[in-house]
């Protein structure tokens, strides 16, 4: 009886299966139905996911409990799944389930970005004669502590480019990457050429010309060959914007006492206040040169800078001993307003400790730019000068700092303490100390955060 029970209950159920399949039509298709796995399906594709069959189950549940509510309408039942899906979507993203979804999102991201335009320093030496190796050193002192990259305009002549060319190529990657270089010959855009590259130094009037040549550039540095950066050039660059509206150049005093200056006791010419100015570092906003109209004891009207400078010349020839720089120094004489001026530290030449240490700023903050004038760098009489310049030339790029290029600059300062210069090791040792450490911290603190 049990058995034919069962049997019974068996048919039964399936007589009611029969019935409501006829009667209720093959659920599989179903509008409802099939829009449930259509839109699993497309997920799977989205997600590259399957959804569990338990999933499956309460999506199929859920979307006939709507079906029973006829006040909700096709419109809500859309709605509903449309939130659904982007609900699914935003799940499957934030596990990192959806890869196309994260790959179309690394790639808006840098559209979306705006990218900061890197600012560029601009720096220029004149180079003729034997001054390939002064240069070069000057160039790698520059590179060695600045921030920021550094454009060259370098001007030589014709034999030097090709050694330049050479030399700058060899260095290493991780420095060329630092900056960018352009070599140009020596040019006089007015006058006798030969009488202008026979004034003072070889060449050294070029820099006179540097704002008619470089149109395109806006601000410059320009350095003499004999120049070593012991701090980063990004910090005598930030000085641009101390200009004051009328300021155009920057310049530091030749002297710092008027009793032993030169131009106080012998210049037979105007110059540019109490002592004068030395042009050997100089900073100068090319646009406002150029656009300027400058003072001057020939004409009542003002002169543009290329048109200012042949007719100066012409007048004071018989009466300059510094060249260049004396007409840079007669020209600001008569228009004092163009000029900033920074202390001695920018400009630290021998005069500043060859008669008793007289430059302040250095004595408190260290030299920031040595000026090696006066050939120190090649002979004895100021070997505190030629230590310094010896260990930049001769420091390998990728050693230690403290180990190739202070402490040989350390340990042979202490044969100099009996000269003039040497006997105030602190002024030459403080900065380039502060900045190697600068230097070496970043440095540090960048590898520390790499690893991180």
């Amino acid at each position: 009886m049990r058995f034919h029970g069962k049997v019974v209950v068996i048919a039964v159920c399936l007589g009611v299966f029969l019935l409501l399949y006829f009667f209720g039509g093959n659920a599989a298709d179903d509008p409802l139905l099939r829009e449930v796995v259509e839109e699993e399906e497309e997920e799977e594709e989205d997600g590259n996911s399957s959804p569990s069959p338990s999933e499956l189950g309460r999506d199929v549940a859920a979307k006939f409990a709507r079906k029973k509510q006829p006040s909700a309408g096709v419109g809500a039942r859309a709605e509903e799944l449309l939130g659904r899906r982007k609900e699914g979507r935003a799940v499957n993203r934030g596990a990192g389930v959806n890869a196309k979804s994260i790959q179309r999102s690394h790639v808006a991201r840098p559209v979306a970005r705006r990218t900061r335009v890197e600012e560029v320093m601009h720096l220029a030496v004149v180079a003729c004669g034997n001054r390939l190796d002064e240069t070069l050193t000057m160039v790698k002192s520059a590179l060695l502590f600045s921030l920021k990259k550094i454009t060259f305009h370098i001007f030589a002549e014709d034999p030097l480019a090709p050694q330049f060319k050479e030399k700058l190529n060899q260095w290493p990657r991780a420095v060329s990457a630092k900056f960018h270089y352009t070599i140009y010959p020596i040019t006089f855009s007015v006058g006798n050429a030969d009488e202008w590259k026979k004034l003072f130094k070889p060449c050294a009037a070029q820099r006179l010309f540097l704002p008619v040549i470089l149109k395109d550039v806006d601000s410059l540095l320009y350095v003499d060959t004999d120049v070593l950066f012991l701090r980063p050039m990004d910090d005598i660059w930030s000085l641009l914007k101390s200009f004051n509206s009328t300021q155009l150049a920057a310049m530091a005093p030749e002297h710092e006492v008027p009793k032993i200056g030169w131009y106080s006791r012998f210049a037979r010419h105007p110059f540019y206040g109490v002592t004068g100015v030395n042009s050997g570092v100089m900073l100068m906003n090319l646009t406002r040169i150029r656009s300027t109209l400058f003072k001057n004891s020939m004409i009542p009207s003002g002169l543009s800078w290329e048109d200012l400078l042949h007719p100066l010349y012409q007048k004071y020839k018989n009466h300059i001993t510094w060249g260049d720089q004396d007409l840079l120094n007669i020209i600001f004489h008569y228009n004092p307003e163009c000029l900033f001026i920074f202390p001695c530290q920018w400009n630290y030449r021998p005069d500043h400790c060859m008669y008793g240490s007289n430059c302040k700023g250095a004595e408190e903050e260290g030299v920031s730019i040595l000026h090696g004038n006066r050939g120190v760098y090649h002979d004895d009489k100021q070997p505190a000068f030629k230590v310094v310049y010896d260990a930049v030339r001769d420091y390998p790029f990728e050693d230690n700092m403290f180990q190739s290029l202070f402490y040989p600059i350390q340990t042979k300062f202490l044969d100099t303490v009996n000269t003039l210069c040497g006997r105030i090791p602190q002024v030459f040792l403080k900065q380039i100390e502060k900045t190697m450490r600068k230097v070496f911290e970043d440095k540090v603190v960048r590898h520390v955060k790499k690893h991180k």
